[in-house]
């Protein structure tokens, strides 16, 4: 796969891609116009279309099928199954905004996060802890620690966590290595957070007026949970994703013996149908239909539940998976200058801040497959395994910089603007909040374990 290709015109349409979701949502006007999400898939077809006739006609359609329906597909089927099935539990109250309580609930969020996922985990906690400070002077910093510990740095432990550790997870890690390779890294970045995060919160509650803390006792409400039935169908996706892998079907269904080595099983894989290679696809399907069916519409409506997050993520990737192909293909056969781990770290962070962390890993992994493995050390997804933990902990915490890095970033801002809450500009938020704690904090634990 991915052989002699060096046609480097071959990258405007992905940089193009990248580059809108990167700068039309700050254009005035041009950002109303970007925010539908037809506009969105009419400028992924525009430019994925032409990128995949061309593969066709030069013979790489194999390229193009693998990269649309084996990481493309299923990369979107998790999502939605993740989205719906978070999306029909509905928590509910107006705990008293003291900051243990407001830390607590961001922990909560962080744990949660690589097992429902960044997105899962932020908008089930978010309402919540927006009800909880509403009658807080001072929240905004609240709002700004919630995208970085939730919505992204606590998706480190599994490819349930985050979009590009599943991608990741598709080319062949194993599903427990980030659990138990990276536990370190993320517990270092999430503590030290928290702990910021508690001070700083102490801080503005002591600057708080009398009559808002009175008010936030006296509107006290206890937390109500409803659509538990979804915590089921949130289980079966996370087994779904563990065990109905490619390399088990492939034992399973006979294309490989048991106890086949490594390459025997991959290379089993490139032969089974497709329908067989697809079959964990179809039972996210399953989820996402026994989700909608047993969970009560009005759950859903407590939730402010809507198809369009979901239908923007589909519709964006959609142009970058196709847009995407041409770009692995040429970084295999021209590798970025990146050779240390720690290189790899920034500048895959650097990159996942301004432009889409899933495809910035996508890219980087690429760049580290022509990088050699020493001797007597075991290749993850074909790359060394620290290379594997700066990508990824360069595409998921560093996703946190900006409000385009993450998915949820842009998700929690909005909702919190919709309960009254003035956010940070684009350029705010990183001079204010990211540059200042987040940075420090993502060089400490780098020097510390990378």
């Amino acid at each position: 796969m991915f052989e002699n290709f060096n046609n480097w015109w071959m990258l405007i349409p992905f940089v193009v891609m990248l580059l809108c979701i990167a700068v039309l949502p700050l254009i005035p006007h041009v950002g109303e116009w970007w925010e539908h999400n037809t506009h969105k898939l009419y400028v992924s077809l525009l430019l994925g279309v032409p990128v995949g006739i061309w593969l066709c006609l030069h013979g790489l359609s194999h390229d193009l099928i693998h990269q649309m329906v084996y990481d493309y597909v299923p990369f979107i089927l998790l999502l939605m199954a993740l989205f719906v099935t978070t999306g029909g539990i509905c928590i509910r109250g107006d705990l008293k905004a003291t900051p243990l309580t407001n830390t607590i609930i961001m922990a909560i969020g962080w744990v949660l996060a690589s097992f429902m996922g960044t997105t899962g985990a932020a908008m089930l906690l978010i309402r919540l802890l927006l009800s909880t400070v509403s009658q807080r002077k001072y929240k905004v910093h609240t709002v700004l620690f919630f995208i970085a510990i939730v919505a992204n740095c606590g998706g480190l432990l599994s490819p349930l966590g985050d979009p590009p550790l599943f991608l990741l997870f598709q080319k062949g890690t194993p599903f427990t290595w980030w659990m138990q390779n990276m536990l370190p890294e993320w517990a270092a970045t999430g503590l030290l957070l928290l702990g910021i995060y508690y001070l700083v919160d102490l801080y503005f509650y002591k600057k708080e007026p009398l009559q808002n803390i009175r008010a936030d006792i006296r509107e006290e409400r206890k937390m109500r949970i409803t659509g538990l039935v979804n915590i089921f169908w949130l289980l079966c996706v996370i087994a779904s994703t563990m065990f109905l892998t490619q390399a088990n079907f492939a034992q399973w269904f006979g294309f490989v013996e048991k106890g086949a080595s490594p390459e025997a099983i991959e290379e089993a894989t490139h032969h089974m149908p497709f329908y067989v290679k697809l079959i964990r696809e179809w039972v996210f399907i399953l989820i996402i239909a026994g989700s909608w069916l047993t969970t009560k519409k009005v759950v859903r409506v407590s939730n402010n539940y809507s198809w369009v997050p979901i239908m923007e993520v589909a519709c964006v990737f959609l142009g970058i998976f196709a847009t995407m192909t041409p770009a692995l293909m040429f970084l295999q056969q021209n590798p970025l200058p990146v050779h240390k781990a720690w290189q790899f770290v920034y500048c895959t962070g650097a990159l996942s801040a301004f432009l889409d962390n899933a495809p910035t890993a996508m890219v980087f992994h690429a760049t580290a497959t022509t990088l050699p493995v020493a001797d007597g050390v075991t290749a993850i997804a074909g790359i060394a395994p620290e290379f594997m933990k700066a990508i990824s902990m360069g595409a998921v915490f560093f996703g946190a910089l900006t409000y385009i890095g993450n998915g949820p970033n842009f998700m929690v801002k909005a909702i919190a603007e919709q309960e009254g809450i003035s956010m940070p500009s684009f350029f705010g938020y990183m001079i204010k909040f990211s540059l200042i704690v987040l940075l420090p904090v993502y060089i400490i634990v780098q020097l510390l374990f990378i």
